[in-house]
């Protein structure tokens, strides 16, 4: 087996893949929301219930010792991850209820600082000089993206939004100190109260066919599937390298929603979006290139 072939099938090569393709699901999470076209609570109330639907069978089918598992989701480790799980999927429907994708987006692309910062004081993770420029150029492109994006009308959006991001960046550094964690029990749970949360605040009957299937693929692809992947996938990266991986979705998901419902993003932004996608790709192939060169045997 040659050298690239043994790096392409490392934990480390994993865990880049599992990330990218979670965060290509998680850039469909704007989309859905304007296809559904319901209010914010009615939506978060049928995505968490389609999300147990979807988490609960694998849950139970994936787990022996269920009892066991059931006991150490009750620690005090399972039980903050469970509740920044819950804070950050219902701040993230809710900022996208009260602004425009490109502006929530603009605010969670800073979630690979906000996650290295929380590595750095809660594991001690040094962050390497490649991590740090491609944050540089990242953050070039995420303040052009700002200005042109963020108004004082977005004050509230912007609030909701910077709430998730710090919530997800927790849950990240939560599921690499906590190796051990069940993570789709973490997110089955977190659905569950979810949807009691939503439950009085979400309109009265059922919405149409037609919104239940979007909530439906919220549920299954952003709230199952994608959220364990990125858990999953984090494991075997670095935290703040996860987080620079997820910047991808800032530029994604305006992009989605501008060629389904032409909400325009201007020019600066554009171009913002273009230096984040710029660094996220720059950095994978210096890592691919650093890692798939022998050392030189002593």
């Amino acid at each position: 087996m040659s050298i690239t072939s043994r790096a392409l099938l490392t934990p480390r090569a994993a865990g880049l893949a599992v990330v990218l393709f979670s965060t290509l699901l998680w850039s469909l999470v704007g989309l859905f929301v304007r296809m559904a076209d319901l209010d914010a609570w009615t939506i978060i109330l049928w995505r968490s219930v389609f999300a147990v639907l979807a988490l609960a069978p694998f849950w139970l089918l994936a787990t022996a010792d269920r009892a066991q598992a059931l006991r150490a989701g009750a620690s005090r480790a399972s039980l903050f991850a469970i509740g920044l799980a819950v804070v950050g999927n219902i701040a993230y429907i809710g900022a996208l209820q009260l602004t425009s994708v490109a502006t929530v987006m603009t605010i969670y692309a800073t979630l690979p600082f906000v996650t290295a910062l929380l590595a750095l004081v809660a594991l001690r993770e040094k962050l390497s000089r490649r991590f740090g420029a491609a944050a540089l150029v990242a953050a070039v492109g995420i303040t052009i993206t700002a200005g042109a994006a963020i108004s004082v009308g977005d004050s509230a959006g912007i609030l909701v939004a910077a709430l998730m991001t710090l919530s997800w960046g927790g849950l990240l550094v939560q599921a690499k100190r906590y190796p051990k964690l069940d993570l789709t029990l973490i997110s089955l749970v977190s659905a569950v109260i979810a949807a009691v949360i939503a439950l009085p605040l979400a309109s009265p009957g059922l919405p149409s066919a037609y919104a239940l299937f979007v909530c439906a693929l919220l549920g299954v692809l952003t709230s199952g599937l994608a959220n364990v992947l990125t858990l999953m996938g984090g494991r075997h990266i670095g935290s703040g390298e996860t987080g620079l991986l997820l910047l991808l979705d800032v530029a994604l998901s305006p992009l989605w929603v501008w060629l389904a419902y032409d909400e325009r993003v201007g020019p600066p932004a554009l171009f913002g979006g273009a230096l984040v996608v710029i660094a996220v790709a720059g950095y994978l192939f210096t890592d691919a290139r650093r890692r798939s060169v022998p050392c030189p045997a002593p």
